[in-house]
C-alpha cells in the first residue's frame, strides 16, 4: 500500500531537489528576454528615439499627446522628469500612483560633464530658466544644472539654445551612463597631479548617445579627478578614477568600481590598478560593457553596478575587464594618499598660471535664473568667461587677478554667495524634495536654508575644529548623500508625542568619505528611534554640536565623537 506521500506524488523523503535558479536577466548568461516592464520598454524603442516624437508630436501635441511610455520612460533618456503636482502631502506619496502625483510641467536636467562652463554657457541657462521655467534653476551634487516648471511645448527651442552652446540634456536621465563628474579645478590648480579633461570630453564626445550603451540594467554614473584633494566622492561612484603617482611608470590613476548610496549603501572598490591616462577611455568602455552584459536587469531594485560587484568581488571584476573586454592586463597600482585640502574648493585659491579661482556657496545647491546672469554679469565684469560647478553643489570663478580678488569677493557677498568658511552654510546639502520631487516626503531646501540661518546665528563665535556637513533628503533616497554626512537627514513623517505627524527626518551621524579629516570613506550611524521634525531640526542640532564640542577628545573629529559616544549622547 503507497504511503500518503507518494499518493500525492511527492519525491520520497531524502535531499530535496535543487530549485531552478532564478535568471538575473545577465545578457551575457541568461540572454536578452525582458523580464520586466522597463526592460520590455527599452527592448522595443531605444529610449534616445524618443527625441523626434517630442519634437515632432508631443511638443505640437501638448501634454495630452504624450505616450505613457515615453513620458514615464523614454522620457528620461533626454532629461526629463515631470515633477510633482503642488499640495501632494508627503503622506499620501506612497498611496498614489506616478499619474496622480505629477503635474503637465517637466524637471528637465542640463548636463555639465566635469562641470566646466562658460559665461555665455551660463548665461544661456539664466535665460532659458527665466524665459520658460519660471525662474527655477538649482545647482545638484552631480554638477548638473536643473530647471523646473518647463512645458514639454518649450523643448525643442530649450534643445536649440543649449546645443547652440554647447550644452546638452542628452542622457542626462534613464539607464545610461549620465553627467561625469570631474575635478572642478581640473586643468587650471596649482596643486594638480593631471588634468582628467581629455578624458572627460573623449568619453562624452563618444559615448554619451551611443545607442549601444543607451540600454544599461540602471544609471550608471562616473567620477574623474585629477586633483589631490580627490574631489569627486568617487567612492559612491560606479566607476572612478582617482589620480595616483605610481613608483615606476609615473602619474596615471587608480580604479575604483561599484559605488553607489540609495537605500542600501555600498562603497566602491579599488581594482589594484594604474590606469595610464591614454588607457581611461578604453577602461571606462570596458567597465560599462561589463555592466551592459553582465549586469542584474530581472528587479530593478537589484540593478546597479553594486550588487554585480557584491557577488564577483574586486578579484574576478579586474579578471574579467581584463580578459574580455581590454585583452591586455592593467598594471597593479598603489592607492592614493589620503586628501591634505579640502574637496569643495570653498574660499580664493591660486592658479596655476597665476591667477585665483574664487569658490562659493550657496545654500544647499538653491540658485534662480536671476542669481546665474548676476554671476555672469559679475565674472565678466572682472575679465573672467570660465566658471565650474561641483560635486558639492557649489560654483567657482576662474581667472580672476589678483588685484581683483576683494572686489569679486564683495560682489559675490552682495549677491549672498559666500567665499568664507562659514559654520554651515558651506557644508549643507539638500536634494529637491516635495517641493518637485515625486518620491519625496518632506521639504528639504526652505527646510535647509532656514536651519543654516538659524544654526549660523545660535552658534556665532564658535570654533569649530573642521566643518559639520549636514544632508537634508526628502526620500530614502540619499541623492543628498546622507549615510556620508556628519548629520545626515532622511525625509520621512514622525509621530510626535501627541499623537500627530509631521513632516522630519531619520537622523544618520557620523558618515563620511575619505578627506583631510578621514583616512577612508565610512557609513552613518543610525540610532534606533533617532528622529528629529522640521520644526526641531536648528535645536536638534545645535544640541549634538555644542555635546561634541564639550565632550570631543583632543583632535577627535566629530565623525569619531559619533561613533564613540553611548545612544544618550545622540539622542
Amino acid at each position: 500500500m503507497s504511503t500518503d506521500v507518494e499518493q500525492r506524488g511527492a519525491k520520497p523523503a531524502g535531499k530535496a531537489a535543487a530549485r531552478p535558479k532564478k535568471s538575473n536577466g545577465q545578457w551575457k548568461i541568461d540572454g536578452h528576454e525582458p523580464l520586466n516592464k522597463n526592460e520590455v520598454d527599452k527592448a522595443e524603442d531605444n529610449g534616445l528615439n524618443v527625441r523626434a516624437r517630442i519634437e515632432e508630436i508631443y511638443a505640437k501635441g501638448g501634454f495630452a499627446s504624450i505616450d505613457p511610455d515615453d513620458l514615464h520612460g523614454r522620457f528620461r533618456w533626454w532629461g526629463l522628469y515631470t515633477q510633482r503636482k503642488p499640495g501632494i502631502d508627503g503622506g499620501r506619496t506612497a498611496t498614489l500612483e506616478p499619474h496622480e502625483l505629477e503635474d503637465e510641467y517637466f524637471m528637465l536636467r542640463v548636463r555639465i560633464d566635469g562641470g566646466k562652463l562658460t559665461t555665455e554657457q551660463l548665461r544661456t541657462i539664466a535665460d532659458i530658466s527665466n524665459d520658460f521655467a519660471r525662474g527655477s534653476a538649482d545647482l545638484t551634487d552631480r554638477q548638473n544644472i536643473q530647471l523646473h516648471w518647463v512645458a514639454i511645448e518649450d523643448v525643442p527651442e530649450i534643445w536649440r539654445r543649449l546645443e547652440a552652446v554647447g550644452l546638452q540634456t542628452t542622457e542626462a536621465c534613464g539607464d545610461v551612463p549620465r553627467v561625469i563628474l570631474g575635478s572642478p579645478v581640473a586643468g587650471i590648480a596649482a596643486d594638480e597631479l593631471i588634468d582628467p579633461t581629455p578624458a572627460i570630453e573623449e568619453i562624452s564626445r563618444r559615448y554619451i548617445g551611443d545607442p549601444s550603451l543607451a540600454n544599461l540594467p540602471r544609471k550608471y554614473k562616473t567620477a574623474i579627478t585629477g586633483h589631490p584633494s580627490q574631489d569627486v566622492v568617487h567612492e559612491i561612484n560606479d566607476c572612478s578614477f582617482v589620480a595616483v603617482e605610481h613608483p615606476e611608470h609615473g602619474i596615471g590613476y587608480d580604479l575604483w568600481v561599484g559605488g553607489a548610496l540609495s537605500t542600501v549603501p555600498r562603497f566602491a572598490e579599488r581594482l589594484g590598478t594604474w590606469v595610464a591616462p591614454d588607457q581611461v577611455v578604453e577602461t571606462w568602455l570596458g567597465v560599462t560593457e561589463i555592466f551592459r552584459d553582465y549586469g542584474y536587469r530581472r528587479l530593478r531594485n537589484k540593478a546597479r553596478l553594486k550588487f554585480l560587484m557584491a557577488e564577483w568581488g574586486p578579484e574576478k571584476f579586474r579578471e574579467v575587464l581584463e580578459t574580455e573586454y581590454l585583452g591586455y592586463r592593467l598594471a597593479d597600482g598603489p592607492a592614493p594618499d589620503k586628501p591634505l585640502t579640502a574637496g569643495d574648493h570653498v574660499g580664493v585659491h591660486r592658479q596655476a598660471d597665476g591667477k585665483y579661482y574664487i569658490g562659493v556657496s550657496l545654500i544647499a545647491g538653491r540658485a534662480s535664473g536671476t542669481l546665474l546672469g548676476q554671476i555672469v554679469d559679475l565674472a565678466e565684469k572682472y575679465g573672467s568667461t570660465r566658471l565650474r560647478t561641483t560635486p558639492h553643489q557649489k560654483i567657482l570663478l576662474l581667472d580672476i587677478a589678483e588685484d581683483d580678488i576683494d572686489d569679486v569677493v564683495a560682489g559675490l557677498d552682495a549677491l549672498g554667495l559666500s567665499s568664507r568658511k562659514d559654520l554651515f552654510r558651506r557644508s549643507t546639502m539638500a536634494c529637491t524634495g516635495i517641493e518637485f520631487c515625486k518620491l519625496a516626503i518632506v521639504e528639504t531646501k526652505q527646510t535647509a536654508a532656514d536651519a543654516v540661518a538659524q544654526l549660523e546665528a545660535r552658534l556665532a563665535g564658535i570654533d569649530l575644529p573642521h566643518p559639520i556637513s549636514l544632508h537634508l533628503n526628502g526620500c530614502p533616497n540619499s541623492c543628498a548623500r546622507i549615510q556620508t554626512a556628519d548629520i545626515g537627514l532622511k525625509g520621512q513623517l514622525v509621530t510626535t508625542e501627541d499623537g500627530t505627524q509631521q513632516p522630519g527626518f531619520q537622523v544618520h551621524v557620523g558618515g563620511g568619505l575619505a578627506s583631510q579629516d578621514r583616512d577612508e570613506a565610512g557609513l552613518g550611524r543610525t540610532v534606533r528611534g533617532l528622529k528629529v521634525t522640521a520644526e526641531n531640526l536648528s535645536d536638534y542640532v545645535e544640541k549634538l554640536v555644542r555635546r561634541f564640542l564639550d565632550g570631543r577628545g583632543e583632535s577627535e573629529t566629530f565623525s569619531e565623537w559619533a561613533h564613540r559616544v553611548d545612544d544618550e549622547e545622540l539622542v
